[in-house]
């Protein structure tokens, strides 16, 4: 096994990771999607409907739960789930919010490519990411 392998591995045991169906029952009832995929990847694919995208290098200062450049709404106790195109970078994501006082954060297991395989709800992609 490589390094980045043993290092998700470890990633993910600090998480709750989500499928895609448990995912869309945390979305109705007010956990929030954060897109960390390339503009590119959201513009071919698609988007989840209500997911916000934020890029990766941003990530940390926008969801920080006390940071003065989070996105509104955000508190220590929002659920959130990251997702990427299939679950990878995601778990390192989630995993660096938690760190920064997002208690209930994780990922989507198999991320975006599997919720759309799920037959769960998709839009059209493209939105800018928030910067």
């Amino acid at each position: 096994m490589s390094a980045v392998d043993d290092q998700l591995e470890l990633a993910r045991t600090e998480l709750d990771r989500v499928d895609p169906l448990r995912a869309n029952r945390l979305r109705e009832e007010g956990a929030v999607f954060i897109d960390i995929r390339p503009l590119a990847n959201r513009a071919e694919e698609g988007e989840i409907p209500g997911s916000i995208p934020v890029e990766r290098i941003h990530l940390e200062w926008r969801l920080d739960p006390h940071g003065e450049h989070r996105i509104d709404g955000f508190t220590e106790h929002s659920t959130v789930i990251v997702l990427c195109n299939e679950g990878y970078a995601s778990s390192f994501a989630a995993r660096d919010l938690k760190r920064v006082g997002l208690t209930h954060a994780t990922d989507l297991i198999g991320g975006f490519r599997a919720w759309r395989a799920a037959g769960l709800p998709v839009r059209d992609g493209g939105t800018p990411a928030i910067p």
